[in-house]
């Protein structure tokens, strides 16, 4: 089983103006300590997605793991560690099948039947939420809460992550409703180093 960083830090390339300003995002998180990233694009463009994911893989080399957003193919162009899927995303079993036995794989859930199903998959790690309101997608599921990320605990014993409006003030109460990790998207754009420091702070 894989063990997940307390923090999973999610670049969302629409938040950088530029790949060299998400470059510089990149380095500020992992040298806070950062061990996980997820690279995040929907604008759909997969050359500009493809050129982007190759430079992080360049600049930061073997010291971060990082995860592809929906996109296994791209995972392997870009020489990534993983895969996250969403609900309309791929198969977890296609995925792992494009992918192969090594590179992590991990599936979004937003209820007890997505997480039940998504256990069954050979996914190396689940993700349940939004947990709290968030603005980083334009129609985000129902919010789970705490009382979700408690009931996806009980149903399964992959590593979990939170995902979902998670800040430094509320990043606590996730981790002891049953989270291993705290996925984060807004709560570091501001001060990337500072603020991926503090999280860990609290999160230890």
């Amino acid at each position: 089983m894989i063990s997940l960083p307390r923090l999973y830090a999610i670049i969302d390339s629409s938040a950088h103006r530029s790949t060299q300003d998400l470059l510089a995002y990149a380095d500020e998180l992992a040298a806070a300590g950062c061990t996980l990233l997820q690279y995040r694009n929907k604008s759909g463009n997969s050359r500009v997605m493809l050129e982007q994911a190759r430079e992080l893989k360049k600049h930061l080399g073997d010291s971060v793991r990082l995860v592809m957003n929906d996109r296994a193919d791209l995972c392997l162009a870009a020489e990534f560690d993983g895969v996250h899927l969403g609900q309309e995303d791929l198969s977890p079993d296609s995925v792992r099948a494009i992918i192969g036995p090594e590179r992590w794989l991990g599936v979004s859930t937003h209820n007890p039947e997505q997480l039940c199903e998504a256990d069954l998959t050979p996914a190396d790690y689940l993700a349940i939420g939004p947990v709290f309101p968030t603005s980083s997608k334009d129609k985000p599921d129902p919010v789970v809460g705490l009382e979700g990320v408690r009931r996806a605990r009980h149903l399964t014993r992959k590593p979990l992550v939170a995902i979902g409006g998670i800040t430094r003030t509320n990043a606590a109460s996730v981790i002891e409703a049953g989270a291993d990790s705290v996925a984060v998207i807004s709560d570091l754009l501001r001060e990337p180093r500072k603020s991926a420091e503090e999280f860990f702070r609290i999160l230890r």
